[in-house]
């Protein structure tokens, strides 16, 4: 049994961190690590930067996979405390920079106090682009878009592959059924992309590492089919978004409150989007509510 906090090896140069959402640590020679990730908050900094002392490793930078809090919460943190650059690409870099971003998103209009909290709104930290010649080049970046806008991972030279949110451990999906998903269409070929490749080690951040992950992948594309088709029952009939999210709560028997509203609701709506554009489903406005149904 890992314990949490655990340093872990993966490859020749690469280790992970067992947290909550993995951080990947590559040796880069010379005393010099990146960071794959950064933890939740700065709790996470202070035990991830205990780590890196006891070993004797100087932070050179943290490579950030995407902006959701729980894995650039420990951004500001390290970098106040070492002067490390944060790298990070496309949109993630804005969220990265401007967090408030993830909440104001999620939310669709300014979060309330019950959806600024750590969880959902990292603190703020300077942000470098991938394509700055700081980047360590030796490391592959790998585009995993869909669970956030511009996820990726990254292979670092000893061919560990750190996949990020790119798939849900079985536990999670059986618990709690809806991962959150931003595009639908691209999750799926990220799944269909990130079946195919080859690698002794794969670590992503939210199940365990594996040199296979072909069956798990296969259960997260399954849950995605499984909602959906749901969603298309639920619509037999003209429904309003909130009907429809209420019906996914009961179903899979989830508990509403703020955070579970901004993360669930905002997934559904993408589902919605992605069964519309497929036509799928049908809208239509009707006594000033915006009516979903399945297409004849």
């Amino acid at each position: 049994m890992k314990r949490m906090y655990e340093l872990i090896q993966a490859g020749e140069k690469s280790y992970y961190i067992n947290c909550p959402a993995k951080i990947g640590v590559y040796d880069a020679g010379d005393n010099n690590v990146y960071l794959i990730d950064s933890g939740s908050d700065k709790d996470a900094g202070r035990k991830v930067r205990q780590i890196l002392d006891k070993n004797g490793w100087h932070l050179k930078g943290i490579l950030n996979t995407h902006s959701n809090a729980d894995h650039i919460g420990g951004n500001r943190y390290l970098q106040n405390q070492t002067g490390c650059r944060v790298f990070a690409g496309g949109i993630e870099a804005a969220f990265t920079k401007y967090p408030v971003l993830e909440p104001s998103f999620l939310y669709g209009g300014y979060p309330c106090k019950d959806l600024r909290h750590k969880f959902l709104l990292a603190q703020d930290c300077e942000v470098t682009d991938f394509s700055d010649e700081a980047f360590p080049k030796e490391i592959e970046i790998i585009p995993l878009p869909g669970h956030f806008f511009d996820m990726t991972g990254f292979r670092t030279p000893d061919q560990t592959v750190f996949l990020a949110d790119c798939v849900s451990s079985r536990a999670t999906l059986e618990k709690y059924a809806v991962s959150f998903i931003y595009d639908v269409g691209a999750y799926l070929k990220t799944l269909d992309m990130a079946e195919k490749m080859k690698a002794p080690l794969f670590v992503p951040a939210h199940a365990e590492a594996s040199e296979d992950l072909g069956e798990l992948i296969q259960f997260n594309r399954a849950k995605v089919y499984e909602i959906a088709e749901k969603i298309l029952v639920f619509c037999a009939e003209p429904a309003c978004f909130e009907q429809i999210l209420q019906r996914i709560f009961t179903e899979y028997h989830l508990v509403m409150n703020f955070e579970q509203y901004a993360l669930v609701g905002s997934t559904i709506r993408s589902y919605l989007a992605w069964l519309k554009d497929q036509g799928k489903l049908e809208a239509a406005f009707a006594d000033n509510l915006l009516l979903w149904r399945t297409a004849d």
